[in-house]
């Protein structure tokens, strides 16, 4: 095992290199770049304050643009003025130490900027993950019971219209109801605490917050039901056909002794190893639509911004912290594997 968790771990290095060079090559090719946005910004302004005779000094002559030696200056503030080969090398050094720059845009280092955006995204993250899978695995279990059943049909019913509305659709929906759109105004329609949260007492503290988060929760779970519950179904019905449960219930034990002590462990396989990806998705994988509808500033918003801006060490930064806990989450699943069904013998498969 010890084996098999080193030769994983030094795999990460080549993957992380191979995902680092072909986005920092797109990256180089993608037109309109911070120096090129920030031109085109200062001649906008320029251009406006010539109009309004507001007297401001001309940053270009004419039609001819920014003078070269400008232009230099402005590369050479960016870093731009190394050659790229010197660029990719400087960025890898940095990232071996997680120092993954700063801001071009917001003047902040890259990991303080990440760190600042987390609360709204484990906000997320966490309830929906919790939410999703301790109602999804008990009902995926009843359901399996009670397979073919009008509960089943009902509830299978039910979490695919769930599953097939968008989240920023619902979100959307739920505003209007709740929020002070065109009936009810239950809850608030933006931020995830009141502008006197510090203000507030613990307890109101903690009720001003869930009272922020209910919609924006509601409206990522609702979709997030159908995949677990129906996951943790048919494999508990595959299970459940199998020779060993018809054993056990010929020896006369009870439906749940049977389900929950002999059926669950195998059923579960699936779920768990999936696990370690599912759980820090939740908290990375921020959904983009659900934090604009509901102003929430999260890893998601900055996400979109940076890649709009062509923020590029927020965008590759982000990047490297995404693609290495991916990693680790891919190889924790593995190692769940073990942990679940002891036949699977990793050595044995190297060898």
């Amino acid at each position: 095992m010890a084996g098999y968790i080193l030769k994983r771990l030094l795999l990460m290095i080549p993957t992380l290199f191979g995902v680092m060079v072909v986005t920092f090559i797109v990256i180089q090719f993608v037109p309109g770049g911070p120096v090129e946005q920030l031109i085109s910004q200062m001649q906008h302004r320029n251009a406006a304050g010539e109009a309004g005779g507001g007297g401001v000094m001309p940053l270009y002559r004419g039609d001819s643009g920014l003078d070269a030696e400008r232009i230099e200056k402005l590369k050479a503030l960016y870093g731009f003025d190394k050659p790229v080969h010197q660029r990719f090398f400087d960025m890898l050094v940095n990232y071996a130490t997680f120092n993954l720059g700063d801001s071009y845009f917001h003047h902040k280092s890259v990991m303080d900027l990440v760190i600042s955006k987390l609360p709204v995204s484990i906000s997320l993250g966490m309830w929906t993950f919790f939410i999703v899978y301790l109602t999804s695995i008990p009902l995926g279990i009843a359901k399996a019971a009670r397979d073919g059943s009008r509960f089943d049909i009902s509830t299978t019913t039910i979490i695919l219209i769930g599953y097939a509305i968008p989240g920023f659709v619902l979100g959307i929906t739920l505003l209007v109801l709740f929020g002070g759109g065109s009936f009810w105004s239950v809850f608030p329609l933006r931020g995830l605490v009141s502008d006197h949260w510090d203000t507030l007492p613990w307890y109101a503290q903690i009720g001003d917050y869930l009272w922020h988060i209910t919609l924006p929760v509601i409206a990522s779970v609702v979709g997030s039901f159908a995949v677990i519950t129906m996951l943790t179904k048919n494999s508990f019905v595959e299970e459940i056909r199998k020779q060993y449960v018809l054993t056990a219930r010929a020896k006369g034990l009870q439906q749940n002794t049977v389900l929950y002590k002999h059926v669950f462990r195998n059923a579960m396989i699936p779920l768990v190893t999936g696990f370690p990806a599912a759980f820090m998705g939740a908290f990375f994988a921020s959904s983009l639509l659900i934090e604009t509808i509901f102003s929430l500033d999260g890893l998601g918003l900055l996400s979109y911004e940076s890649v709009m801006k062509r923020d590029y060490p927020v965008v590759l930064g982000t990047l490297y912290l995404f693609t290495l806990l991916g990693l680790v989450a891919k190889l924790l699943s593995d190692l769940c594997y073990v942990l679940i069904d002891p036949r699977i013998q990793f050595e044995s498969v190297d060898s």
